[in-house]
C-alpha cells in the first residue's frame, strides 16, 4: 500500500506539472493585456505606464522564461501576485478555500447520500410506483440548468418567504455564528447538490437492478434469507462500485462546478474567485485556481482508488 501511494504521487506531481504548463500556454492565448487592464483601472494609459507595468510583473519577458520562472516558484509554493487584489496568490487562495470546501463538501455529502438512498428504494422496487415517481422527478431534476434552480430559489425562499438569506456566508460583517452560517450554506448546497442527486439516483437504480438478477441473489433468496438482508448484506457491497467512481468524479467536479452556484450567492470561494480574475485577466490568481482544483482533483482520485480495495477486496493496486 505504501508503494502504491508512493507511486501514485510521484505520478501525480508529473501531472500537476503538465497540468500548470498547458494552463500557463492557454492563459497567455487569451486576448488581453493584464498590463492594459492594471492601467485602465488606475486610470492612466500612457504607454511608458503600461511598459512599467509589463517590467514590473516579468511580463516582459519571454514567453519560455515566464514558464520556467513560475514553475520553479511554484515548486516553493509561491503562485505569484494577484494584480487586482494586490496580495499574494497562495494567501488569498488559503482565504477563500475553507469557504469553497465547506460548499462541495456539504453538496457532495449531500447528493450521495440522498441519491444512493433514494437509487437503492427505486432499484429494490423496480416498476413500482414509487420507482416511476422517483425516477420522473429526477429526470426533471437532471434536465434543469443548475443556475435556472438557484435564481428559482432565491426567489422562492429568500425574496417570497424571506426564510433564508440569498447571499454571503454570514461572517461578512464579523458578527456571524454556525447557525448563520448554516442558514447561508443551505440554499447553495442545494442547487449544486441536485443534479448529482439525480445522476446517484439512476446509477444507484441501476446497479441494485443488476445485482438483484445475478445467480448468488436467487440462491441467497432459495435459502429463505429476508429482503431486507439479501439487500444490506449481498446487493450494497456489490453495487457500490460504480457509485465510487462516479463520487470521485463528483469530488473533482464540484470545485470547478461551484463557479456558477458561488456567483449566483456571492458566496466567497475559490471557484469565484477564479471567475473574477479571468474577467480582470489577473493571470497568477487564475494558475492558482487551476493549480488547486487540479490538486484536488488527482488527490481525491488515489483516495478513491484506495477506497476501491477497502469497499471490494478482490481488487488489487498496481503500480
Amino acid at each position: 500500500m505504501t508503494s502504491y501511494i508512493g507511486s501514485r504521487l510521484i505520478k501525480a506531481l508529473g501531472i500537476l506539472i503538465a497540468v500548470v504548463t498547458l494552463n500557463f500556454l492557454l492563459i497567455r492565448l487569451v486576448p488581453g493585456d493584464p498590463a492594459t487592464v492594471i492601467a485602465g483601472e488606475s486610470g492612466m494609459s500612457d504607454p511608458a505606464f503600461v511598459e512599467s507595468i509589463r517590467r514590473a510583473y516579468g511580463l516582459d519577458q519571454p514567453l519560455l522564461l515566464q514558464l520556467k520562472t513560475y514553475l520553479l516558484n511554484t515548486f516553493t509554493f509561491d503562485f505569484g501576485f494577484s494584480y487586482r487584489l494586490q496580495s499574494d496568490v497562495i494567501s488569498l487562495i488559503a482565504e477563500r478555500l475553507p469557504a469553497t470546501l465547506a460548499l462541495t463538501g456539504a453538496a457532495f455529502i449531500l447528493s450521495l447520500v440522498v441519491g444512493v438512498s433514494l437509487g437503492v428504494v427505486a432499484g429494490a422496487r423496480a416498476d413500482g410506483k414509487l420507482d416511476l415517481i422517483i425516477r420522473l422527478v429526477t429526470l426533471t431534476l437532471y434536465s434543469i440548468p443548475v443556475f435556472w434552480i438557484g435564481l428559482m430559489l432565491i426567489l422562492i425562499f429568500s425574496v417570497k418567504l424571506r426564510w433564508l438569506p440569498a447571499s454571503g456566508t454570514g461572517f461578512e460583517y464579523g458578527d456571524g455564528d454556525a447557525l448563520t452560517f448554516l442558514r447561508h450554506l443551505l440554499l447553495p448546497v442545494v442547487t449544486l447538490s441536485l443534479f448529482y442527486v439525480a445522476v446517484y439516483v439512476r446509477l444507484a437504480r441501476t446497479s441494485v437492478v443488476d445485482v438483484l438478477h445475478l445467480d448468488f441473489i436467487r440462491t441467497a433468496r432459495s435459502k429463505g434469507m429476508a429482503g431486507g438482508k439479501i439487500l444490506r448484506r449481498h446487493v450494497l457491497p456489490n453495487a457500490m462500485l460504480p457509485i465510487l467512481t462516479m463520487a470521485s468524479l463528483q469530488a473533482g467536479n464540484l470545485v470547478s462546478g461551484s463557479i456558477a452556484v458561488e456567483t449566483i450567492f456571492a458566496w466567497p470561494g475559490v471557484g469565484r474567485l477564479g471567475y473574477e480574475a479571468l474577467m480582470h485577466r489577473d493571470y497568477n490568481m487564475l494558475l492558482g485556481v487551476f493549480l488547486t482544483s487540479a490538486a484536488m482533483v488527482v488527490l481525491l482520485n488515489i483516495v478513491s482508488d484506495i477506497l476501491y480495495v477497502l469497499v471490494d477486496p478482490r481488487i488489487e493496486l498496481v503500480k
